[in-house]
């Protein structure tokens, strides 16, 4: 086994550490505060053809991989959670969909301009009454001429207000067993009857953009079907397999940024005439930290290379996103514990990152869901 990165993984390794120490981190902290969505930062992500990166370049794309991409979600949401799942959620849920279940026309029409950064891609798949039971689904579409008219409403979807579109799940009817026939159809968001509504006060990730959705009669072609008619719980679930390597990605970017800043808070803080990275107690939880994240890498790694190589990898990315989000909550929890008082204040970051970590545990499937997802591929 090969665990060195390839050169063009290492270059961008390199770009987007560079990018996010200069043009990410210096405002996050004023972003949080605010709740300001960072604009500027994805035009300019979108100038550097980061935007597709994994997708190819006919499309509009970097031509890049998926440890290529889980690498850009990981520097990122090292020094900005919220660029970090606003970007993830761009690639695997707004741009994914698209490259995997278009046709070559929806492909020209809506992959093209969103791996150039024209729109940010969205998903809208949760519902206040189905969740992690996507086959609870009501929002529906009724098929009229050559029209689907929609109504219904989506829940905690992810860059909507910046999207110019989005793929969206409904009940098309009933299948022979009587459960729901589920489709992806495609809604412009200036539809006549769609609003997105911006109004969420969260826990954390201030700075990206989470809504809701809610249709009433919106009309769209009969031929913005995404994928194929019925098949669109079938799509989300293979869209959640690459969205849980983004999200595993962007936890293990959090709980290094967290573990970097109590270590260095650990050398410079001065007790009883020594640096506490001296007592025992510290450096046990530094350890600690510092394996449990580079099991969590390597796990994530792992799910993005079997991606890449076209193998099979749902119990991998469930694995890697359930263990890499437990690590960012642990890892955060003892960073705030080693600053003590200050790790409570927001000007030492640390209780941003506590913060930011909590969403990685529920969101693309919570951690009960993803132990429910392993157990039935070890054969339960």
């Amino acid at each position: 086994m090969n665990f060195d990165l390839t050169e063009e993984q290492q270059m961008v390794r390199k770009l987007m550490r560079d990018f996010a120490e200069g043009e990410v981190a210096p405002g996050a902290d004023e972003r949080d505060r605010t709740k300001t969505f960072p604009v500027e930062i994805f035009e300019k992500m979108a100038k550097l053809n980061l935007m597709g990166l994994p997708f190819p370049e006919e499309y509009g794309g970097g031509g890049g991989d998926s440890i290529s991409f889980a690498i850009a979600v990981e520097e990122l949401s090292r020094v900005c959670a919220s660029v970090g799942i606003t970007y993830s959620a761009h690639v695997s849920l707004g741009c994914a969909p698209f490259y995997l279940f278009g046709t070559e026309e929806q492909k020209q029409e809506y992959l093209v301009p969103l791996c150039q950064g024209k729109s940010l891609g969205a998903f809208g798949l949760t519902e206040p009454q189905a969740g992690s039971d996507a086959g609870g689904t009501r929002t529906h579409a009724v098929r009229e001429g050559d029209e689907w008219v929609i109504n219904g409403s989506k829940c905690f979807i992810t860059n909507a207000s910046y999207a110019k579109f989005v793929a969206l799940t409904t009940v098309t009817g009933r299948k022979e067993d009587g459960s729901p026939e589920i489709t992806a159809l495609i809604a412009p968001t200036d539809a006549e009857g769609f609003q997105v509504l911006d109004s969420y006060v969260k826990m954390g990730l201030h700075s990206s953009n989470t809504t809701e959705l809610v249709l009433e009669n919106v009309r769209v072609p009969a031929d913005h079907v995404l994928g194929k008619i019925g098949e669109g719980f079938k799509q989300f679930l293979i869209t959640l397999d690459g969205g849980r390597i983004g999200i595993g990605a962007m936890a293990l970017g959090i709980a290094q940024g967290a573990y970097e800043s109590a270590l260095r808070y650990a050398r410079e803080r001065v007790q009883f005439g020594r640096s506490i990275s001296k007592f025992q107690v510290i450096q046990h939880k530094l350890a600690d930290m510092a394996m449990q994240i580079e099991l969590a890498r390597n796990m994530v790694y792992k799910a993005a290379w079997l991606k890449d190589q076209g193998r099979k990898f749902t119990k991998e990315a469930s694995m890697a996103k359930l263990y890499a989000s437990e690590t960012a909550m642990r890892v955060c929890d003892q960073a705030v514990q080693i600053h003590g008082g200050y790790g409570y204040m927001h000007d030492y970051k640390v209780e941003r990152f506590f913060r930011d970590a909590k969403l990685t545990e529920i969101g693309e499937g919570t951690s009960e869901i993803q132990r429910m997802v392993i157990a039935r591929e070890i054969g339960c």
